[in-house]
């Protein structure tokens, strides 16, 4: 689906998701359940990460191992939903600091509205990586990325917990690293259409993602 784009289809993965989709899942467990998915994304979220090599003493003898190198790492989780999965991401990444983004969808517009955000100080020295359990038209992520990108962020990615094609391709055209859990087969490129009544996809995705990928 494209370079800046990283589908994750492991089975414990896709198992879970289908306890989310579950209408019959309660709302103790489909929080649980979305920390956990949010930790093992951030295995993957984190493959490329740089290290340097270190010798730690054991209790046998002196083991040659490697720790993480380079720059610190954000989370920026898109309220409200971000939230539910942030502690799955510091979960394995303790040291991350937390930064917080609020965003709202423009009734008339449809356009993606900036409402709060406040970051660390030292935002723009660390990895980026947005949260936000489920994408759309990937107008709110690509908001997101470029307010990050004004604070002089370079690297950013973004993990999504379910996405269509239509908005992963949206959201990878604004050349952030995205991370995404997809329910079911994903096609080579989607087709887009005008929204059914009551959907707010916006009218002109379909020239947005044409222009941009």
């Amino acid at each position: 689906m494209g370079n800046n784009i990283h589908i994750l289809n492991h089975p414990l993965l896709q198992h879970k998701l289908s306890i989310l989709r579950d209408e019959h899942t309660g709302t103790n467990e489909f929080r649980k359940v979305v920390s956990e998915i949010a930790s093992l994304m951030t295995y993957e979220a984190t493959r490329d990460l740089p290290t340097r090599d270190v010798d730690v003493k054991t209790p046998v003898d002196m083991a040659h191992c490697k720790v993480l190198a380079g720059k610190k790492i954000a989370i920026v989780p898109i309220l409200r939903a971000g939230l539910g999965m942030v502690d799955g991401v510091l979960e394995m990444l303790p040291t991350a600091k937390v930064g917080h983004i609020g965003l709202y969808r423009d009734p008339e517009t449809l356009d993606p509205v900036e409402y709060y955000c406040k970051m660390p100080q030292d935002i723009a020295e660390r990895d980026i990586l947005i949260v936000d359990p489920m994408l759309a038209t990937g107008g709110s992520a690509s908001a997101a990325i470029d307010c990050m990108k004004n604070y002089g962020c370079k690297s950013i990615k973004m993990m999504n917990i379910l996405a269509p094609p239509e908005g992963a391709y949206q959201q990878g055209a604004s050349r952030c690293r995205c991370v995404c859990g997809f329910h079911g087969p994903v096609p080579e490129r989607p087709r887009l259409h005008r929204p059914r009544p009551g959907r707010c996809w916006r009218p002109d995705l379909r020239y947005q993602v044409r222009e941009r990928i």
